[in-house]
Order: C-alpha cells, then structure tokens, then sequence
C-alpha cells in the first residue's frame, strides 16, 4: 500500500487533557481488515548498541524492540498524533504544571503494578548524573534537573516530580514549554519496575516491559543473531498485538535482508539497499513503499577533530556543504527517493521551512567552497597530517555507494584528501561517538522521537545533549531554544525553532543531505504492512496471509 504521513506539533491546549478508550488484546481475529493473528513476523533489525535501559537506548536497533515492549503515558498513531497509553489524563492550566492520572490495573509483566512511581523513578534514574544514562538531556526541562543532572552530583531525584498516589503524580517544569507533552510518548519517559533499577544489567538483557509485546523467554536476546517478542497477553491498548510475535533478524548487511525479503524468508524490509533502489517496485510491486517520514541524514563533523574548530573550521564545514551535489546523488543513486535538505529538520513536520536565512550554505556551489577553504587556510593552514575521513556503517543501510560520492565531490571541489571509513556494525560506529573517540566525520542520520522541531534540534545540538555527536556548544543558540520551547503557542514555538536554525546553517556542527524517504517492502506471506510518520512500520498491525 501507499500513503503519505504528515506529522503535526498540538498546541498544550489540545493535549492537556488526553483520553482514549482502551482497546483490547489478545483477541484471535484482526482488527486491521482480513488476515491470520497467529502467523509470528519476522523483521529486519540490529544489534542493539546498550543493554535495553529506555533511559540509555538513543539508537534505532535498541529502540525498536522497546518500542514494542514497553508503553508509556502516550504513544503515536500512524500519522504522528498522541494517544493515551497508561495516561488516563495529562492535565495543566498553565503549560508549565502537570498532573497525570495513570489508568487503573496496569501491570509489567511480571505481575508488578504499573503506579506513579514506576514513572518518577524512572525518570530520576535517568536524570541522575550517576547513571551516565544517554538519553538524561530528555529530562532538562523538569525543575531539578540542573541540580541532579551536574558532573559529581550526588542528587539522585528532581524537585519538579512528586507522587501524589499510587496513580497521581505531578510534574514542575523550569519554564512553560510549548511541546513538552508532545514528548512523552519517546522512550525515554517510559516506567520501569523495582527490579530494574536493583539491577540496570541484568535486566538490560531481559528486560521487564508493559507493552504490547514482551521477550518470548530469558535470553531471547540472541546477540548478533535475533530478539524474540511474543505478545503480552495483558496488555490492553491501541497497539494490542495482531499476530503471534516479532521476531527482530540481526543482519550484517542490508543485501542479504533485501534477497531474503524477494525469497519469502524475511517477512518485512524497513529500508531498501541502494543498489536495489531502481529495482525493488519491480520486484515487490504493490508490496513496497516509497514515502518521505520525519527523518534526515547528515554528517556530523566534530569539533575536537583537528582543523575543524573556531572560524577556520567554520569556514571549512561551509566549504563542505558547498562542494557536495545532493541534487545529484539523490536521483542518480536514490533515483529520486532522496530529497536534498534545506534545513536540519523534516518537510512532514508542522513549522518546516525551506527558505532560512543560512540555508544556501546547503547549496552545491564549488566556486564558493573553494573561496571558503582559500579563506580558512589564510586564518589556520589545514594540517595534511589529519586527513577527513567519512565514518560509516557497514552493516544496515547500504551507505557505501553515497558515501563514496560524498568523497568523490569534496575531492574534485577542494582537493584535499578524504576517503569513507566502514564501520563493521552501527553498535560499534555509536560507541566511538558516544564516547568521543572518533577520528573523523561520522554519517548521522537522524529517526524522530516525537513529531517536532525541537526534537531535531535540541536532543543533538544543545550544549551537553546526549546524541550531540560533533560536541557543539553555542550559548546563542541554546538560548533561542529556551526561548521557543517557552513560547505562549506552538506557531511562536516554531518562528523560534527556525531562527535557532540559522545559528545551526552557519555553524553547520553538522552537513545536512538530503531528507529521508521510507523505502520498504513486505514478502507474499504476510498482510496489513504500514510504515509510521517515522519511517518505522506498524509491526503489531502486520498479520499473516
């Protein structure tokens, strides 16, 4: 099937009170139109780069199979809109006060009940500077953050949180913001039982969830091979499981998926190989996709890298956008399926602009660059001694053929020397970022968490932010996204959004490429396939044939 997301932020007045009533699970027909419940689903997937801690997970391997197993106060539907999970009601009056009423008999599933707690405790846990948790920046907005949050703190709870009862807990924020709600369907805010935080590691391998899907036994994590999910027969919501289990493949290269996906042996592709890009409508027909979600792809350049900090540096990364042709590597290797950025966020999103000030610094014009670089190399001679390199990897994604082109345009344009680094897996490509060990530029594709602007911004370019790969710290534009997060209406949220992009299109941490496209496909033996706002598909929907 075909459609075409559109993703839209809600203004606090509509989301301060949101309710859905519950659908139910376990039932043995689907719900989707037609097809078997009890065929199991097997998916393409990674490994995961973390043990499965939703605080410390910010990669798509790990956050797919969390997705599944977990639920928080809301989830997303298909077009990106909120829908209540475990959140009975999310009240406030003033944007910057909530209280939030659980819905009654919510368990994990290990019997435990699902209360206030499981959600403050969670959220401290991940705020807490001890834990090292990736995905802590998600908390910075609750009063209390600063203080648990700072280097050597030993304060392990925030003051913005309290339990009220075992189903009422309020939350303080610093400041009103305009898309704080919006936000808590990620992964980040989702409950954890006791014994996740008596033992974070162990129960990384076999986690605890209350989603519509759980670990089929201990150890079905196989690393490096496949994660069984069955689903979770107590689980009542608008994800309830409409077949038998996902059983997430962990492949080293997206080729092998793609020719299992044409034999029948994978049931579900999320996205198509680059050498396959001209082929697969052909070869799936109606069985395929092709359509653009909130998601992006760059390259983050970062600033403890020789040659590219202060003014000179700035220049330089100006020179890079300049000398790389996206018009050209999108049809020609994408045949299309690309569309080159304008910006550092997503066309599908409400508030996108294709027009900011700074944005031609994303148009391909090898004159400039080369005028950018003779200008940097008269502030700071480029050290030849540290050549760029272009990280990659290998196995999911199929990046080689573009990033070679990358190279192959900044050679021709600049003429320095550059050449792709592969990466044998994405675990181990995040791991060098995560702890700044890169030696080069990384390929940093963005997924989003929720549908927003500030999602695109905030959680990889603020100061501190866990997924800031290039370790960019501009006070100016931390600043204008305090101001647009505090913003009276979702309409001055995103005028502030973008004009915090401008700081971004002239420092340019990172080189936006092109805005991504969902290209998937499904196999003969399975029904009801639909890919999300986010570019990820629907699998409790998919039902066997």
């Amino acid at each position: 099937m075909r459609f075409t997301r559109t993703s839209q932020m809600l203004s606090v007045a509509a989301i301060a009170v949101l309710s859905l009533s519950a659908c139910g699970g376990g039932s043995t027909e689907s719900s989707t139109g037609g097809g078997t419940t009890d065929a199991v689903i097997v998916v393409d997937g990674s490994e995961p780069q973390n043990p499965l801690i939703p605080t410390s997970t910010n990669e798509v391997g790990g956050g797919a199979i969390l997705d599944l197993i977990f639920a928080g106060l809301v989830s997303y539907d298909a077009d990106g809109k909120p829908q209540n999970e475990m959140a009975e009601s999310i009240e406030t009056e003033d944007a910057q006060n909530y209280t939030i009423t659980l819905k009654e008999g919510k368990t994990f599933t290990n019997g435990d009940p699902v209360t206030a707690s499981s959600f403050v405790d969670a959220w401290n846990y991940g705020a807490a500077a001890k834990n090292a948790q990736l995905s802590s920046y998600f908390f910075e907005s609750i009063e209390g953050y600063d203080e648990a949050s700072a280097e050597g703190s030993t304060v392990e709870t925030m003051s913005g949180l309290s339990v009220v009862d075992d189903r009422t807990f309020t939350v303080k924020l610093a400041q009103p913001e305009s898309d704080w709600p919006l936000r808590l369907g990620y992964s980040a805010f989702f409950p954890l039982p006791a014994a996740a935080l008596e033992d974070p590691a162990a129960f990384g391998e076999n986690p605890i969830g209350n989603g519509p899907y759980k670990f089929a036994s201990e150890g079905a994590w196989q690393h490096n091979q496949q994660i069984e999910l069955v689903p979770n027969e107590e689980y009542e919501g608008p994800q309830a499981a409409q077949n038998a289990g996902v059983t997430f493949k962990i492949y080293q290269n997206d080729t092998t998926a793609y020719q299992d996906l044409i034999s029948d042996n994978l049931d579900v592709l999320k996205t198509i190989p680059t050498s396959d890009i001209k082929n697969f409508k052909n070869d799936l027909g109606e069985r395929s996709i092709e359509s653009p979600y909130a998601g992006n792809q760059t390259i983050a350049v970062p600033y403890y890298l020789p040659n590219w900090d202060g003014e000179a540096g700035k220049l330089r990364r100006q020179a890079l956008s300049m000398a790389i042709n996206r018009d050209e590597i999108t049809e020609v290797i994408f045949n299309g399926g690309r569309e080159p950025a304008k910006d550092f966020t997503a066309p599908v999103l409400d508030g996108y602009s294709a027009d900011l000030p700074g944005s031609e610094n994303l148009e391909y014009n090898p004159d400039e660059a080369k005028k950018l670089w003779a200008d940097a190399e008269k502030i700071s001679p480029y050290d030849e001694s540290q050549p760029l390199t272009i990280g990659y990897n290998a196995d999911k994604g199929d990046h080689k053929t573009w990033v070679e082109a990358v190279v192959n345009n900044i050679k021709n344009n600049l003429g320095i020397e550059v050449e792709g680094k592969p990466y044998a897996t994405f675990k181990e490509a995040r791991t060098e970022a995560t702890e700044e060990t890169l030696t080069g530029a990384l390929r940093a594709g963005w997924q989003a968490d929720y549908p927003s602007l500030y999602n695109f911004l905030g959680p990889i370019y603020a100061t501190g932010a866990g997924s800031n790969d290039a370790r960019y710290s501009n006070p100016d534009f931390d600043q204008e996204l305090t101001d647009g997060l505090a913003a009276s209406s979702v309409e001055e949220g995103n005028e502030a959004m973008n004009k915090a992009q401008e700081q971004l299109l002239e420092d340019l941490p990172a080189i936006p490429l092109w805005y991504q496209v969902a290209q998937g496909g499904w196999s003969n033996n399975v029904d009801n396939v639909e890919f999300g706002w986010n570019g990820v598909p629907l699998y409790y929907a998919i039902t066997g044939k």
